[in-house]
């Protein structure tokens, strides 16, 4: 893994290639072990992931579609094989959509999510890039971006931001879930052709993308080795 970093996040983002990253993710096995990079189910990350996501979302409770009538429609972007879906956003949502490019990972998601699309809790599959992503208007009440965008860079990221106020109903919520680096440079890695953001770098695009941070948490419990990963969660101004 060769990681290159730099005080203008223009020069990080010229190095993302979407083929190269699309090509890697489909050569990585569609598994836990797998979309984790490694830190699979024999670690401590997925649990502690779930229960770091749950853990947060409990908190905005109050903040978020609380009205009984209303389907809670959530969207899991970068949805890999569906694990995040299985293991919390189902319990959260009424239904839930993905989003995943990866085709090994779309056909094990199908697998994974048997049940929850028997019991009706799954919408649509969509298999498309994130920024291809045409949304409906006020369709979600919770849209949850983990572990992605780190795929685009900055411009198309804000573009994304954009979609997202379409997309997201008068009191819904955006989740994003990311990585940081521990400087206020973003970095690049050619493993995959994605780049991690530092949390000053997130908050700027999110201020320019017009979107207000309700709430930021770190997550707890995953191996020090790991960058930090914070939670995001966002409303539009």
């Amino acid at each position: 893994m060769t990681e290159h970093n730099g005080d203008d996040p223009k020069q990080v983002d010229s190095l993302i290639n979407y083929d190269n990253a699309l090509k890697y993710w489909n050569g990585v096995p569609a598994s836990v072990d797998g979309v984790l990079g490694g830190y699979g189910e024999t670690t401590s990350v997925p649990k502690a992931d779930v229960v770091g996501s749950m853990t947060f979302l409990r908190k905005l409770k109050s903040r978020f579609s609380n009205d009984p009538d209303k389907i809670k429609y959530g969207i899991d972007f970068g949805a890999g094989i569906g694990r995040v879906t299985r293991d919390f956003l189902h319990k959260v949502c009424d239904k839930v959509d993905l989003l995943e490019p990866v085709k090994p990972f779309v056909d094990q998601m199908r697998v994974e999510l048997q049940t929850l699309m028997e019991q009706g809790k799954i919408g649509d599959i969509y298999e498309i890039p994130m920024q291809d992503w045409k949304p409906e208007e006020s369709r979600y009440s919770l849209i949850w971006c983990q572990w992605c965008c780190g795929h685009l860079p900055d411009p198309a990221f804000l573009e994304w931001l954009e979609k997202c106020k379409t997309a997201i109903q008068k009191d819904g919520l955006l989740v994003i879930k990311e990585n940081n680096t521990t400087t206020d440079e973003d970095m690049f890695d050619d493993t995959d052709s994605s780049k991690t953001r530092s949390d000053t770098n997130f908050r700027r695009l999110f201020a320019e993308a017009g979107w207000k941070l309700i709430s930021v948490d770190r997550q707890k419990g995953v191996p020090r080795e790991l960058y930090p990963i914070r939670m995001y969660a966002l409303k539009p101004e």
